[in-house]
């Protein structure tokens, strides 16, 4: 298992055919004032690659875009409805379709109210993994090893866990439901860029 690092996009064919999983780092939670600064991608084959990209980038990134916006390949993430914006903002691409473990966990565990990365790795692969530096500065000019190993964990078991959610779905019923919620995201992210982050357009009131 090796994580490698690459600046401005993704070297050619260093990934395998199939699922992605993807996450995201950037200077803080509002996409259009918090730049891009990083992006994660593993094929589930024990490497992961980080992206970073460079305050004055262009995002051009011609093999990254083309295999995020390759609608034959699923795109696995945690809490995808953020990634998805970032990707859509900056990038300018529609990566999907999607599987969002987060979704997946909120429609099968029903039993708890902890549906973070690290609760699921714990609970479902028994491992633990640090969130230590989640809130840390990305868009510095270098980045620590910890950050390094940090954003490469964010994206190292989100295959496994699919293939878990997949069965637990199946089990409870929910499968159809999973997917139209997969399906409608890469539209939320983009209700969220306009505007309609806070406000439930499907509410009464």
């Amino acid at each position: 298992m090796s994580v490698f690092f690459h600046e401005e996009d993704l070297p050619s064919g260093v990934l395998a055919d199939g699922p992605v999983a993807v996450d995201t780092e950037t200077m803080g939670l509002v996409t259009p004032r918090d730049r891009l600064c990083l992006l994660q991608i593993a094929d589930g084959k024990g490497d992961e690659h980080l992206i970073r990209f460079g305050q004055n980038s262009d995002f051009a990134a011609p093999n990254l875009r083309a295999i995020l916006a390759d609608t034959g390949r699923l795109k696995l993430f945690h809490f995808a409805r953020f990634d998805l914006a970032a990707i859509e903002y900056y990038l300018k691409v529609t990566a999907a379709p999607v599987f969002c473990t987060k979704i997946a966990s909120r429609l099968s565990r029903t039993y708890t109210d902890r549906h973070g990365l690290k609760e699921l790795v714990r609970e479902m692969l028994g491992i633990d993994i640090s969130k230590q530096q989640q809130s840390s500065d990305w868009g510095g000019a270098e980045l620590s090893e910890a950050q390094k190993d940090y954003a490469a964990s964010d994206v190292r078991y989100l295959h496994r866990l699919h293939d878990q959610f997949a069965v637990r779905l199946e089990r409870e019923g929910r499968s159809a439901a999973a997917q139209a919620c997969f399906d409608f995201l890469p539209h939320r992210a983009r209700l969220d860029l306009m505007g309609w982050a806070e406000i439930d357009i499907f509410g009464h009131s």
